[in-house]
């Protein structure tokens, strides 16, 4: 071998040492990366799940927040109330409660007290609108708390859940819509709500306030 050759030889071979040098160190970086990615997606994983049991606790937190205000709600109306009941020399019971996201307030038990529901409860929701004024004024916000006199909204229900469930029947037959009377909001969506229980209907509002009536159709 001559002495060119030699140095030839010896040239490749530390090509080839170098090349195999480089695919390693590439290896070895490869590797690294994809744990150093793996760990990431890993603690991004971690974060997220966390995040989605805060987000749990954070509902819970503001369920257990709302009813606590709403209760708050309906000891200020009873307070109000009852010194009401008082000056109006009326006897009655007062009875608190959370019906959805609302405040209820009962008085019941005195007698009486239909003087304080009035014609077609026009009393009652003058008397249920000073109450909210009242609980407004102590918490600051507007409240959408319901006042019940001698159970006179809770017979106007289920006056209101019979007639959606009739009406509903009888356009089922006749297959001819049926308007009924003006009706507060309260009101109509008692009669929604019937007649949504009935297959083969559908009802709707139309109308302008304090004119606003439901309409059972066919469906």
């Amino acid at each position: 071998m001559t002495a060119e050759t030699a140095t030839q030889t010896g040239t490749e071979t530390e090509a080839q040492d170098d090349a195999k040098a480089t695919t390693e160190d590439q290896t070895e970086s490869t590797a690294e990366s994809t744990g150093a990615d793996t760990a990431a997606d890993t603690d991004v994983t971690d974060e997220s799940a966390e995040d989605f049991d805060d987000d749990e606790d954070d509902d819970e937190d503001d369920d257990e927040d709302d009813e606590d205000r709403l209760v708050e709600e309906g000891e200020i109306a009873g307070d109000y109330l009852e010194q009401l009941l008082d000056v109006l020399d009326f006897d009655g019971d007062i009875d608190l409660d959370v019906d959805g996201d609302r405040a209820v307030v009962s008085i019941d038990g005195g007698d009486d007290l239909t003087k304080l529901v009035g014609r077609k409860g026009e009393v009652l929701d003058a008397l249920q609108e000073l109450t909210r004024l009242a609980v407004q004024q102590a918490t600051g916000e507007r409240s959408r708390l319901m006042l019940d006199i001698a159970r006179w909204r809770a017979d106007r229900r289920d006056r209101l859940a019979r007639l959606g469930r009739e009406v509903a029947e009888r356009v089922l037959k006749s297959g001819e819509r049926e308007a009924l009377d003006p009706m507060t909001p309260f009101e109509r969506k008692i009669v929604h709500d019937a007649v949504a229980a009935v297959d083969g209907v559908v009802s709707e509002s139309e109308g302008a306030e304090p004119k606003r009536r439901v309409v059972v159709l066919p469906e």
